[in-house]
């Protein structure tokens, strides 16, 4: 049986969910559905097993609809939709998929959701941490026993202790990590050998390639690399960042430009070499990579469509392939190859 991949795509102006089934040679996209949901949808989530998908909805009242994910199809039927402690700006799960982690930008917040054996999330949360000004992302490091927070206005990166049996974190030591002056934390993202963690800072256009201490979760920046164009002046609003599978290459969002830089990433030292800069959709908030690392999907906030891109295994460059008309809004991307 043939690996079938989904592509699910949420709108903050359209208020719905786009699920589109991937050609695995072309990286065509096929509309399966359009899943309405009751707000302005935004960040999203995967379970870790592939079974749910939660849709963080940020308007009033801020919560998260719970979906069911079709193991054959992809189609998605709706469980549950949750009030959560805040307006979200990321969501993410840890990384036996029984925890929803929030980071609130307003409400300078990250809390814990437990997530019940049926899929859905619970309204309660296990805690609610503060954080500095404007948490952006929360990430679960791969060992699932640690959790940062980076926090744009505050710019520090948070570091804290998990403890996967209950959900609540607690401080390491030190609790903070602390960016160049004016840097602007905003996301972060794992290599899939746990040694290194890179961030993406929104306000001057750098990313970060920290060293993680296996043992205490800790981390040490080796390297400052610039994410902007050649020539941007302002601010440059950098937004998403990911890396592929493999992770052999890293790929940023600057959407003052609307560009996507590449980097190739040194598999011994995780230090990164700018591969080039590539023109995207207008206000490039999201995107994401297939689990094969072939295909790249960017969607434009301001544009309503959607990139695709071709990744050269070799040299990490971008081929642009399609581009597709897309609801009103469209922001955050999940990537799932069906169970």
């Amino acid at each position: 049986m043939s690996l079938k991949t989904i592509v699910y795509v949420s709108h903050a102006d359209g208020g719905d969910v786009h699920a589109m089934e991937m050609n695995p040679e072309s990286g065509d996209l096929s509309l399966i559905e359009k899943i309405p949901v009751s707000g302005v949808a935004m960040p999203m989530a995967v379970s870790p097993d592939r079974r749910y998908l939660y849709v963080c909805l940020r308007s009033e009242p801020y919560s998260v609809a719970s979906f069911r994910i079709d193991p054959e199809t992809g189609r998605l039927s709706p469980i549950a939709t949750t009030r959560l402690p805040d307006n979200f700006a990321y969501i993410s799960t840890d990384r036996g998929g029984r925890f929803l982690l929030g980071a609130s930008f307003a409400g300078n917040k990250m809390a814990v959701n437990p997530i019940g054996p049926n899929g859905w999330v619970q309204e309660r949360p296990v805690q609610v941490f503060g954080t500095p000004r404007n948490a952006h992302c929360v990430v679960a490091d791969p060992s699932n026993r640690f959790v940062y927070v980076p926090c744009r206005d505050g710019n520090a990166l948070v570091q804290l202790r998990f403890d996967a049996a209950t959900g609540m974190v607690s401080p390491n030591d030190p609790l903070f990590v602390a960016a160049a002056t004016g840097a602007g934390p905003r996301h972060a993202a794992f290599h899939p050998n746990n040694a290194f963690l890179y961030l993406l800072n929104e306000t001057d256009g750098t990313a970060y390639a920290y060293a993680v201490d296996a043992t205490s979760g800790t981390l040490s920046l080796k390297q400052s690399v610039d994410a902007k164009p050649p020539g941007l002046t302002g601010n440059p609003a950098a937004a998403d960042i990911h890396l592929t599978p493999d992770g052999r290459f890293l790929y940023g969002t600057v959407r003052a430009s609307n560009t996507i830089a590449g980097f190739k990433v040194h598999p011994e030292t995780g230090l990164l070499d700018l591969i080039g800069h590539w023109p995207t959709e207008e206000h490039p908030r999201g995107f994401n990579i297939c689990t094969r690392g072939r295909f790249l999907y960017a969607v434009g906030l301001h544009s309503h469509h959607l990139q695709s891109y071709r990744i050269d295994g070799e040299s990490g460059k971008l081929k642009p392939l399609k581009r597709l008309a897309m609801g009103q809004g469209p922001n955050w991307i999940e990537i799932v190859d069906l169970p």
